[in-house]
């Protein structure tokens, strides 16, 4: 048996602070899911927004570059397409939301600017490159969002567990506890009250 459960004021006393510490772990666990949920919905909002942006950028690069296929020729643009240079402008960083590490995805467009001769090109390539440089930097905010989306969501379900186990496990343990220690002390006292009262009576008739 736990020593911990047996019926004395100082466990009493320690029933009590595990049931307010148990309380107050509940709140914070409460609000910090309320927190993540809040932003989750925004992430899952801004995804949407984003992947509707991404299927219009798409559809106007593939079209402009449709357009520089049929003006320049497929050969030229495929022997233009080796001038895209290697992508090494993405780092990735951490930030903390309640806890929960997020990636924070940057790039520096400046390093990796196309560099092809204008002689013998049309402006159908020049949108293609922009839009499809748009498509790239919308991606890496989907991706983004959608990487800080699945890992909020998995720390709503840990919070969400941790709050149940406080809410029906925890708190209902201490409650009990306290209750029963209560119980058997003010037994015991009720006991004791008894015991002396009527060892005075006898003190009381023998004295007579």
């Amino acid at each position: 048996m736990d020593p911990n459960t047996f019926p004395t004021k100082g466990n009493l006393i320690l029933a009590k602070n595990s049931l307010t510490l148990a309380n107050q772990g509940y709140d914070l666990m409460d609000k910090k899911r309320n927190i993540l949920i809040q932003e989750l919905l925004e992430l899952i909002d801004k995804a949407k927004n984003i992947q509707s942006e991404i299927d219009v950028t798409f559809t106007a690069a593939y079209l402009s570059l449709q357009k520089a296929n049929i003006e320049m020729g497929i050969r030229n643009i495929e022997d233009l397409s080796s001038t895209v240079p290697e992508e090494n402008s993405i780092t990735i960083k951490q930030r903390s939301i309640m806890g929960t590490d997020i990636p924070l995805v940057e790039f520096d467009e400046t390093d990796n600017k196309l560099s092809y001769s204008f002689y013998n090109t049309k402006i159908s390539l020049d949108e293609a490159v922009s839009r499809f440089k748009k498509v790239k930097e919308l991606t890496l905010r989907l991706a983004m969002i959608e990487n800080s989306a699945y890992r909020l969501a998995a720390n709503i379900k840990k919070t969400q567990k941790r709050a149940n186990a406080l809410k029906n496990i925890t708190i209902p343990y201490y409650k009990e506890l306290v209750h029963d220690i209560q119980n058997s002390l003010e037994e015991r006292e009720r006991e004791e009250f008894t015991r002396l009262k009527v060892i005075k009576q006898r003190r009381t008739l023998t004295s007579i």
